[in-house]
């Protein structure tokens, strides 16, 4: 007889946690991941002061998926996918280590860029410029993107 009541308890607690389910998911849907605000080592930009550096040809390094850098990237921007080029020897093949580069993602929804900034600084890449806000901001403050294959040769 104990053992039906244990079997019921289970029966009870997984029909419990079943309705308990969708509402964690809601719960969870309001948790929006945000970038941090700053990376030790690197200099947080603004889309004001990235456009600026655009102007004076400042390298900048896209850190996204090809899919989305073939879909639209900044002008020039060279492409680093941060899960599979992006390493020591790519960003150097680049940039000097001396140089200014912009790192982006597609914005503050993104940790890519701040994990890349981070990784640049800490290799001694002396003028890493984080830009936090990327593609997003750069697109809605009404600046050039382009669309394009990229080459995995450059790498």
């Amino acid at each position: 007889m104990i053992s039906v009541y244990k079997q019921l308890g289970k029966q009870i607690t997984s029909a419990i946690v079943l309705m308990l389910l969708p509402a964690l998911a809601l719960a969870q849907s309001d948790i929006v991941y945000r970038s941090p605000e700053t990376v030790e080592g690197a200099i947080t930009t603004s889309v004001e002061q990235a456009k600026s550096l655009f102007d004076k040809g400042v390298k900048f390094i896209d850190v996204r998926n090809p899919r989305l850098y073939t879909k639209k990237h900044i002008p020039g921007a060279h492409h680093l996918d941060f899960k599979e080029v992006f390493t020591e020897q790519a960003l150097a093949s680049v940039a000097d280590r001396d140089e200014p580069v912009v790192i982006y993602c597609s914005g503050v929804r993104c940790s890519r860029s701040s994990r890349a900034s981070a990784m640049a600084a800490s290799w001694g890449f002396s003028r890493v410029h984080y830009f936090r806000g990327g593609i997003v901001d750069w697109k809605n403050a009404g600046y050039p993107v382009e669309a394009g294959e990229y080459s995995k040769a450059s790498y």
